[in-house]
């Protein structure tokens, strides 16, 4: 089997977050102390994804490529396509088809955030796994406006439904898909919904039509966040800086992860730390060198 290539979808326009996002990306918007795209980066990089595709809108693409380059400062490769227009997540397979060339893909939306005890772990082995398609869940309150899996006395799968005004179970399907090398040309007999889009639910229902669909629960140690909104935003923000001002440890640092796997030497991490300076971020870097 090849290597499982992830691909952050980082295109839309971001209108929920307007004025805001009127002149740049929702997916560039810093998220506490780093732009938001990092944080989805580092979710494929914790399940050891090295090559990576970032779609983005044709407009903002160059300030990505100067924000990550060709993911040389990360230890990993990153590759660029263009959304022209937002036609439904599930057209981000679409997209990558000719990237992907055959190979499992890890399809990661651009403005979620994951974190929790023992995530590394769990993406590695959705990560290895060779069929089917995995989907992590999570309990929320307003399952309305979510995609929403229903599962038996089991666990198991038994529907999916995007955004329904019933729901069948309190269980959020998140920004995150794992697929085996079927996933393109699956996408191809799906037809857009009635607001015109590939939706990512009818994807995932061929799968589970086939009896190769998987959950991973997100439990009560794990936090998942869509930011879409100016409060989501805020909340998560605010999240991160809990988080990293009470451990000291950072969230969503690609150098941190590519130098524990040994991805980056150390000529590489100090230029990193250099390019930083006396920030924080610099000085965290600085400080996970001197460990080693």
């Amino acid at each position: 089997m090849k290597n499982r290539k992830g691909i952050i979808l980082a295109g839309g326009t971001g209108t929920r977050l307007h004025p805001v996002t009127l002149a740049v990306s929702k997916q560039l918007l810093p998220l506490y102390n780093k732009p938001m795209i990092y944080y989805p980066l580092s979710t494929l990089m914790l399940g050891e994804m090295r090559d990576i595709l970032v779609i983005t809108t044709p407009l903002d693409q160059p300030m990505f490529r100067r924000l990550l380059g060709e993911g040389e400062d990360f230890g990993i490769r990153l590759t660029y396509a263009v959304q022209k227009e937002p036609r439904g997540i599930a057209q981000a397979l679409s997209i990558a088809e000719d990237y992907l060339d055959g190979a499992p893909s890890c399809l990661i939306l651009g403005d979620n955030l994951f974190y929790g005890q023992g995530l590394g772990p769990r993406l590695r082995q959705a990560n290895h796994q060779s069929e089917g398609a995995t989907i992590f869940v999570t309990h929320v309150n307003d399952p309305e406006h979510y995609g929403v899996v229903e599962v038996d006395a089991l666990g198991a799968p038994t529907s999916l439904q995007e955004k329904p005004r019933q729901p069948q179970s309190n269980l959020a399907i998140t920004g995150l898909y794992f697929y085996d090398a079927q996933a393109p040309k699956l996408t191809q007999k799906l037809n857009p919904s009635p607001r015109g889009e590939l939706e990512i639910t009818d994807l995932n229902r061929l799968y589970l039509d086939q009896n190769q669909l998987n959950i991973e629960y997100l439990g009560r140690g794990h936090c998942w966040m869509d930011i879409g909104t100016h409060d989501r935003l805020a909340e998560a923000g605010q999240f991160v800086r809990t988080i990293e001002s009470r451990q000291g440890l950072h969230i969503g640092c690609p150098e941190e992860i590519a130098w524990s796997h040994g991805w980056l030497d150390q000529a590489r991490m100090k230029s990193a730390i250099a390019a930083h300076g006396g920030t924080t971020y610099g000085n965290y870097l600085k400080e996970l060198v001197t460990k080693k």
